[in-house]
């Protein structure tokens, strides 16, 4: 992704971060910190999690977009301000925008889920759908800025909305003073830098941990090369941190002040959001899900007490859905399974009778009796299964190749 030049590149100080605190009293909530048992004992030493999924507008955008809104001055104030963003800037923007009486313009791409259009327009901001990919949202945006003077609010490259972003580092000091570790989702960076920037300068024993998604990792190369460079075509799930190219801004500071960027599977991030629904019973967007996703990749890799920010809970239902699947089959608890049988009454009955006696829950059933790969009497059949774990599904293909089925995939 390719970004205009900041506004300043003037460094963000532990004052930045305590003004910005004092700035939000009453404004953004002080979330919750909650306890992971089974995290926990898989990692030997406590566990805890930093909720900022149940944030207002359902993640942390909302600290650094106010603070980077309520500092304009009158006469940028009467502009109105411009946002680009798939989700979460674009809520964060929108609310900010609305309690502090600015006009805002939020581009979307047009792709963009319905529940944060929706969600971005009932905060009161103004949403143009312009382009398929963020890039192109931005441009739009940018130029927007540019023909009416309105002032473009950067999602992360900016001191003021890194400042906003490191009050999650204080309150984490607050309610954890013990931490030894904090795991966060990196994308452009600003979360990452802002809560390093508050932890490292009251308590610089305290590692920091980012983490990326492997098909959008900008900043391990980024690091390597000791500036910012991009990735072409980042692919996550993990949306909220599928950003090609780090700011400035936070660059220069993740690279002083943050220990190490880790980066994790798709797998991994479809597991740790399964994790998150079912034991922590919080709903955590992929993105938000990504440092328990390094938790569950390498334990023994975190010095406890350890607090994984969950930075936001903004999933599209219909994503959730696919997510939930796909973290179900990582973990051996969904199988999918294509095989031949003779086609003939009463054999997809005989099928479920074999499928009954293992004891995997059939979700669905599709059929082909046309696909010129099959003989005459030959009818294909497609299942999908809810199973309880590898060793079932191992003993769910041993069964049906035991009664003679001839299993494709």
């Amino acid at each position: 992704m390719s970004y205009g030049p900041t506004d300043s590149l003037r460094s963000v100080t532990l004052d930045d971060v305590r003004g910005a605190q004092k700035m939000l009293s009453g404004v953004a909530r002080v979330t919750a910190m909650e306890g992971s048992r089974h995290l926990s004992q898989l990692v030997g030493a406590p566990v805890h999690f930093k909720c900022e999924n149940l944030q207002r507008t359902g993640s942390f955008k909302l600290r650094g977009a106010y603070v980077r809104i309520a500092g304009l001055l009158p006469e940028e104030r009467a502009a109105g301000v411009v946002a680009a963003s798939a989700g979460n800037h674009a809520q964060g923007v929108a609310l900010a925008s609305a309690l502090l009486g600015v006009h805002a313009t939020v581009f979307m791409p047009q792709g963009a889920p319905l529940p944060k259009i929706s969600a971005t327009r009932d905060y009161g901001a103004e949403v143009r759908l312009h382009g398929q990919v963020v890039d192109e949202t931005l441009a739009a945006a940018q130029e927007y800025a540019e023909q009416t003077g309105a002032v473009f609010i950067h999602p992360f490259d900016h001191p003021d909305v890194i400042a906003g972003q490191g009050t999650v580092g204080l309150e984490i000091l607050e309610q954890c003073p013990e931490v030894r570790t904090i795991v966060v989702g990196v994308g452009g960076g600003g979360l990452a830098a802002g809560i390093a920037v508050a932890v490292k300068a009251l308590r610089p024993d305290v590692r920091i941990v980012g983490v990326q998604a492997e098909g959008a990792a900008a900043y391990p190369p980024s690091l390597a090369a000791g500036r910012p460079v991009s990735v072409r075509n980042p692919a996550t799930m993990a949306d909220g941190i599928r950003v090609g190219r780090p700011g400035l801004v936070p660059f220069e500071i993740v690279e002083e002040l943050v220990d190490e960027v880790r980066t994790v599977s798709e797998d991994q991030l479809s597991a740790a959001l399964l994790l998150c629904l079912e034991r922590a019973k919080l709903v955590v967007e992929p993105a938000g899900a990504s440092p328990v996703a390094a938790l569950l990749g390498e334990p023994g890799a975190f010095p406890g007490p350890v607090v994984a920010v969950l930075s936001g809970g903004n999933v599209d239902p219909v994503l959730l859905q696919r997510v939930l699947r796909h973290g179900m089959a990582a973990q051996g608890r969904y199988l999918a399974v294509r095989l031949r049988l003779t086609d003939r009454p009463g054999a997809l009955a005989t099928l479920l009778g074999v499928l009954s006696v293992v004891d995997a829950n059939v979700l669905d059933v599709s059929h082909v009796r046309t696909d010129p790969r099959l003989g005459l009497t030959e009818a294909e059949v497609e299942l999908h299964l809810e199973t309880k774990g590898p060793a079932h599904c191992a003993e769910v293909g041993q069964a049906l190749r035991e009664a003679g089925y001839t299993v494709i995939d």
